[in-house]
């Protein structure tokens, strides 16, 4: 195994990309076991069952004339990459898709990786082309280089890097479109203080297209109406690890099943390297391993309740959070159907094959949902532990309490309240959605401590009567009458600033950053990654004249706006 070189002091930027390749520590490839029907130089992109095995190795498909679409210079600065190596020739071609650039101690090849799917707690394989769920994983995500920066493991991921044995009839590429929303979308969760993979890079083909439905401009439509040409892109996401739930129960499932004689040994290796990967630093690899398994339980509940929590204080709604969205290590994975909620509605819902059980509102309970299936894969693991197994069933029957427990704390942090006051919330949300209040801008303009509802009015869609205005006035007031009797309100004012944003994600002015990047403009791209950066401060007036406002009447019921399909 390599490991990360001691004469490179971490001040001295990475400038090279032979520099960079000697970052290369591969504890995926070298702790966990390739798919004994794989090939051994990775060609191996046709749609096929994989039975065993915790991965694949495939390499990627590069893409036809690639260029710089974007950069994170924050991931940069954070790995210790100089900024110049986006441009670099052997970067840009690795990070397009041509692995043939690889140096020792690189490996030549990338590889993807199988997972089960569950969809609210219930296992499915429909959508598995073979109809067994052998052949359901990575269909266009293939992880080409895991190493060592800061003294951080990382790996990093082509998302559109072509074709892999888990393709369902696609070809493995992400267009453009989809490409630039999962980046910005990083980029502003981080921001944002929510646990997430990053962005680090985007390039794009000036020549290679791929056809997806969308909508035709003007479009109102459920559904895309026609079919257009992208350009192909690939996106660099970075993450401790990929690890999912459907991962972990992918296996648990063929130990179930006794589908081959290792099954139970390739569970066990996966829960040790999702340990080693994510939770390396909070749970004791001398313990026993069931109560390694324990921890580990534990530890992933309190995150993702923290993360789900995270999610609705800012707005965010993943629309697709099946299993094997679901990242083990307790952060924001997929940036699919996902969208940011401006009107509130708990009801709100971006992705057109979502459904209202995974809208803004239900994600607790499919953050539940797919902690059960976490939870039904560990068991296999400490069967013979009657004693281990009642903690572990104690820890699952926590999860609601641990649940509502990171949401009142959440909505107390919002509202600047010292303790929960769930009368005083469920109010309020009662009287935002009466008004139809922007769910962004209303709580900024809160953070302020108006005293009449005059200070909020630039916030709602609708118009206040005179009985809402009187309920309104009538909150206001106990609500001040608390912030108040906790004493310093600049304190509290200052501390609301801190978790309600100042801006947020508004589809209607992310469209036209990638349909003018499509034409090779990046200038607005650029733009919303700057005002993304710092999403809690103050925008300047002209920013805030275009960025900070309601949304349009326009683009209510507007198709690939107000909603969308999952056509990346």
């Amino acid at each position: 195994m390599t490991t990360q070189p001691t004469d490179i002091p971490k001040t001295v930027p990475i400038t090279t990309f032979t520099a960079f390749a000697q970052r290369a520590d591969y504890s995926l490839l070298d702790s966990l076991q390739a798919d004994p029907q794989a090939t051994v130089d990775g060609d191996d992109h046709s749609p096929r069952q994989v039975f065993s095995g915790h991965y694949v190795p495939v390499t990627p498909t590069k893409l036809a004339e690639p260029v710089y679409v974007a950069h994170s210079s924050t991931l940069f600065n954070e790995l210790g990459l100089g900024e110049e190596l986006v441009h670099e020739e052997h970067f840009l071609r690795l990070f397009s898709g041509d692995i043939s650039v690889a140096t020792e101690p690189m490996r030549p090849y990338g590889w993807a990786t199988g997972y089960a799917l569950s969809i609210y707690g219930s296992e499915y394989i429909q959508q598995c082309p073979f109809g067994t769920g052998n052949g359901y994983g990575d269909g266009r995500a293939i992880s080409v280089f895991e190493g060592l920066f800061n003294d951080k493991r990382w790996e990093l991921q082509l998302k559109g890097g072509g074709p892999t044995p888990y393709c369902r009839g696609a070809d493995g590429r992400a267009v453009l479109r989809s490409s630039v929303r999962e980046f910005l979308a990083q980029e502003l969760m981080f921001a944002l203080g929510v646990p997430t993979s990053r962005s680090l890079t985007l390039y794009a083909s000036r020549s290679e297209t791929v056809r997806r439905p969308w909508y035709s401009p003007g479009s109102s439509s459920f559904d895309p109406d026609i079919l257009v040409n992208n350009p192909a892109a690939i996106s660099t996401r970075v993450a401790p690890s990929f690890l999912r739930v459907g991962q972990v129960e992918l296996f648990a499932r063929r130990v179930r099943k006794q589908a081959h004689p290792r099954a139970l040994d390739e569970l066990r290796t996966i829960v040790m390297h999702l340990i080693a990967r994510n939770y390396r630093g909070e749970i004791n690899p001398a313990l026993e391993f069931s109560e390694q398994v324990l921890q580990l339980a534990r530890l992933f509940r309190a995150r993702l309740t923290a993360l789900v929590a995270n999610w609705i204080r800012v707005g965010f709604c993943q629309g697709n959070f099946n299993s094997d969205n679901c990242a083990a290590g307790g952060y924001t994975l997929d940036y699919g159907p996902f969208g940011f909620c401006e009107l509130f509605d708990p009801r709100f819902q971006p992705w057109t094959g979502g459904g209202e059980h995974f809208s803004f509102f239900n994600q607790p309970q499919a953050a539940e949902a797919n902690f059960h299936m976490f939870w039904t894969a560990l068991r296999p693991l400490l069967a013979d532990s009657k004693q281990a197994l009642v903690r572990l069933d104690q820890i699952r029957e926590g999860f609601e309490a641990a649940m509502a427990g990171a949401l009142e704390a959440m909505w107390a942090r919002k509202l600047g309240l010292a303790a929960p006051d769930a009368e005083l919330g469920n109010g309020l949300l009662a009287l935002m959605d009466a008004a139809k209040a922007d769910y962004t801008i209303f709580f900024r303009k809160l953070s302020a401590m108006p005293e009449q509802i005059s200070a909020l009015q630039e916030s709602f869609y609708g118009l206040i009567s005179p009985e809402l205005d009187r309920q309104w006035s009538q909150w206001l007031q106990r609500w001040r009458d608390r912030i108040t009797a906790q004493g310093n309100l600049s304190e509290t004012c200052a501390a609301m600033k801190r978790v309600n944003p100042a801006i947020t994600w508004r589809e209607w002015l992310v469209a036209p950053a990638y349909e003018h990047a499509a034409q090779g403009d990046t200038s607005l791209l650029a733009e919303l990654q700057n005002v993304f950066r710092h999403p809690y401060e103050a925008l300047s007036p002209a920013l805030a004249a275009k960025y900070d406002r309601l949304k349009p009447q326009q683009f209510f019921n507007a198709g690939g706006v107000s909603h969308y399909s999952c056509s990346s």
